[in-house]
Order: structure tokens, then sequence, then C-alpha cells
């Protein structure tokens, strides 16, 4: 791909990454206008011309869900009705990657699916996302899909802190291939899972911690956070078995009521 053929375009979920993006690259962002029209509907409309140039749109697909989606998907359909050579989407944060199965004895869809299949439609060649909170997801694809890890970038910080007698802390069963990954990273740290149970959407309740965290450094690396209510019981029950400090590694930003306050008041850093 020659670099002087590339056009990077942000999406409303996506400026002040993007503009990070252009600047390490040197490369200005595209003109771009992504607006409303007086009944709420999305309107994109490409300010330059983009025949036979590769493309990348850089949006999330975070809250609001539905309308950063439909923004990307109507930037890529313009896009390919511009004639552009390539369309990747940059997607760091990938909406409705939790409802990746249909869960048993419901009616409800695979959203994740159905999501793959919109952006594949609508003329992307490439996604790029990080973290995907399910890896099965890179199969509802067929384009190609680069599914970043955050683990390496997040890990370096804590071998800059020296910190000792670490025990990394899977959020939930579904974690664990995660947190063990990382673990060996770390000479083979001690694992611990959070068990619990989830009562309703954005509602769950800290049953247990398996594995043995006292007089150790709990480590707990999620992909996604929404109320906090969890990560804070979590906090208590990891307390509460002897944990001498907790961190919280997150690559996504705070989403739905998260107060940083309630956080802090856990005490994270300083158990």
């Amino acid at each position: 791909m020659n670099r002087d053929n590339i056009v990077l375009f942000a999406g409303n979920a996506s400026q002040t990454l993007a503009a990070r993006i252009a600047q390490q690259l040197m490369q200005p962002l595209g003109f771009i206008q992504a607006e409303k029209f007086s009944d709420g509907e999305t309107r994109i409309e490409i300010l330059e011309n983009i025949r036979g140039r590769d493309i990348f749109l850089i949006q999330s697909t975070g809250p609001p869900a539905n309308e950063h989606l439909m923004e990307l998907l109507f930037m890529a359909d313009a896009c390919r009705r511009a004639s552009a050579k390539s369309i990747s989407a940059v997607v760091p944060y990938f909406g409705y990657s939790r409802q990746d199965r249909r869960p048993r004895n419901t009616r409800g869809p695979i959203s994740a699916k159905l999501t793959a299949d919109l952006i594949e439609t609508s003329g992307i060649s490439r996604l790029i996302t990080i973290d995907l909170h399910a890896d099965q997801i890179e199969g509802f694809f067929s384009i190609p899909v680069d599914n970043v890890y955050s683990s390496p970038v997040l890990l370096g910080d804590i071998w800059k802190q020296k910190y000792d007698n670490i025990v990394l802390v899977s959020p939930d069963v579904g974690g664990v291939l995660r947190a063990r990954a990382i673990a060996r990273r770390l000479d083979n740290a001690d694992l611990a899972i959070i068990d619990k149970r989830r009562e309703r959407a954005n509602k769950s309740e800290v049953l247990n911690i398996i594995g043995n965290v006292d007089q150790k450094t709990a480590v707990i690396f999620d992909d996604m956070v929404y109320t906090a209510g969890t990560l804070c019981n979590a906090a208590a029950a990891l307390k509460e078995k002897g944990a001498n400090k907790t961190l919280l590694m997150l690559h996504t930003q705070f989403y739905q009521g998260l107060q940083l306050t309630e956080l802090r008041s856990q005490s994270w850093m300083n158990w």
C-alpha cells in the first residue's frame, strides 16, 4: 500500500484518536462531513476526491452504539460509491460484542454476527479492532480482521512499576484464557477468577474469589466497563480475601455512568 495513497477519515466517536493517528503518520485527516438531518437521521458527505484511494475510517461504535455504528456504515458506503480502492475500518471499541451468542432458553438475536454482516455489506474490506470481547467474533467475518491486543502496552506499566507477588485476576470465567496468557508473560504469575452471577443486564453479583490472593498484588485486566458495580464488588472481595493491592488495567473508556470517584473510594492503589 502506497502511503501517499492513504486517506484518513475520522468519525464523531473517535475524533481525538484520529487526530493522534494522523499526527503520528504525519498525514492530514481527510475532509468528511458527518451531521444530522432535522429528523435525527445521519447525513454523510465526502468532501474530496477519493477515487482509487486507500481509505481508513476511524470510528469506535461505543455508546450511543446505534448512532456510531450507523455513522460508520454510512461513511463506508459513501466511500464505496465514491470509487475508493479499499476501505479499512479502525474500530477500537466494537459495539455489540457482548452479544456474541444466543443465551440459553431465550429468543434473542446474535447481535455481534448481524453487526459483522452489516459492516461487510457496507463495503468495508478490513477491520482493525482492539481486544474483541469474544475471540469467536473474528469468525463472524469473511473479510480480514486484525484483533490487536492491548496487553503488551499494559504489561509495560506493570514491569516498569516492578510489582511483587502478582496474581492475575480474571473478571469472569470467560476471561480465563486471556488472563492465563498474560500470567505467563509475568513469569507464570498465579491466577484467580472472580465467580459472579449475572442477575440482569449491567447487574451482577460477586459470589466468590477462586484462587489464592492473600498478601498479593491483584491485577485485573478488563476490556469494557459500564457501571463499575462488579469491579467495586470485586475489589471489596479481593480485599476481604487478603489482597494487599488491586490494579485495574483497562483499554476502553468509561461508559454509562461510571463514576471515577466510586473506583477511587475503593483505594485501588493503596491496599
